[in-house]
């Protein structure tokens, strides 16, 4: 499909929409239309379903980066030979991959999706130790290799995840120099600037980050070094969420563990400013921010608006507070599911 036929939405027709509802099937979203070439109200539904669960603004528009995430979503693994290349191979096939080399202990770093060096590596190293040749690609003949040895495996966790529970467990309690990264992408410059001032006071090192673009902020953390990423965003709604990475066979759990303390810090403090409830979910998703940093993360939407203009040095505090929390003890002892 031609970047120039996008975006999609009600009312469109012809065989740009019959692919659509090819590929939506395919990915395990429903269409009950799925042969006819009109962009009906089961389309709309099935896009913004697939826009929730990859993280994205469920609009049921298809836009450039929600048909990213469908081609992503329409891979399984054994579909295509896997292999390094510019630009990096993305999908569920890459994921479904990284989950099965971490699940017999070959490192393939983040399990996000992405074919990088990380997974490169893993692979190469898995392909020595079953005496396959070393080339790097995940053809017909690794991936029979890869299966039968995932049969014996009694479905541990991936290695990613035991190495960032030991990685968090060894760091330092103190502030001092810790790398800490906090974000906003346009609506909550001041609440962000507010927490980097106190983190810094703490002795932290602190890079604020105001750029729109997720990617971009990743990128930006990524270069910086940072140990733990706190992403901002408002909402008009009095309800809160804490998101932190999660997806097939593997979670974050340093940044569950910020979501938690979030909310321990977070949810009073509002309740108390809107003298009512606040709705307040921590939980794991797949949002582009989440995946591309290499650190534990976690994206914040806080409402409602009022409360966050009124409230920002207190809310700063909250917050701040949470952090700190964080770092003296980053993952807990089990790392628990919320």
């Amino acid at each position: 499909m031609a970047d120039t036929i996008l975006p999609l939405g009600p009312g469109d027709r012809g065989d740009a929409v019959r692919d659509l509802h090819r590929r939506l099937h395919l990915a395990g979203f429903t269409v009950e239309t799925r042969d006819r070439a009109e962009y009906e109200t089961g389309t709309e539904s099935a896009v913004a379903e697939l826009q929730s669960d990859r993280g994205l603004d469920a609009t049921g528009i298809v836009d450039q980066r929600t048909w990213n995430a469908l081609i992503e979503a329409g891979y399984s693994l054994g579909d295509r030979p896997l292999y390094r290349h510019s630009p990096m191979l993305r999908g569920d096939d890459v994921m479904q991959l990284q989950v099965a080399l971490g699940n017999l202990g070959f490192d393939a770093g983040w399990i996000d999706g992405i074919f990088g060096p990380d997974t490169e590596r893993a692979l190469v190293d898995f392909q020595r130790n079953s005496g396959l040749p070393t080339d790097g690609i995940a053809g017909v003949a690794t991936l029979r290799e890869l299966q039968r040895f995932s049969g014996r495996t009694k479905g541990d966790a991936p290695v990613v995840g035991v190495r960032e529970r030991d990685a968090l467990a060894r760091t330092s309690a103190a502030l001092t120099d810790r790398r800490i990264v906090i974000g906003q992408t346009g609506h909550a410059p001041a609440l962000a600037n507010a927490i980097g001032r106190q983190l810094r006071r703490d002795g932290a090192a602190v890079l604020t980050l105001h750029d729109p673009d997720p990617s971009g902020q990743a990128d930006a953390a990524n270069a910086f070094g940072g140990e733990v990423y706190l992403g901002l965003s408002v909402t008009d709604e009095a309800a809160c969420t804490a998101n932190y990475w999660e997806t097939t066979g593997f979670f974050s759990a340093g940044g569950q563990l910020l979501g938690q303390l979030v909310q321990t810090h977070l949810q009073p403090f509002l309740e108390t400013l809107v003298d009512g409830e606040i709705g307040f979910v921590t939980q794991g998703k797949r949002l582009p921010i989440l995946r591309e940093t290499r650190m534990p993360a976690l994206w914040c939407q806080i409402g409602p608006t009022e409360a966050v203009v009124s409230g920002q040095a207190p809310m700063a505090e909250a917050l701040t507070a949470a952090v700190r929390a964080w770092c003296t003890t980053p993952v807990t002892e089990t790392a628990a599911r919320a």
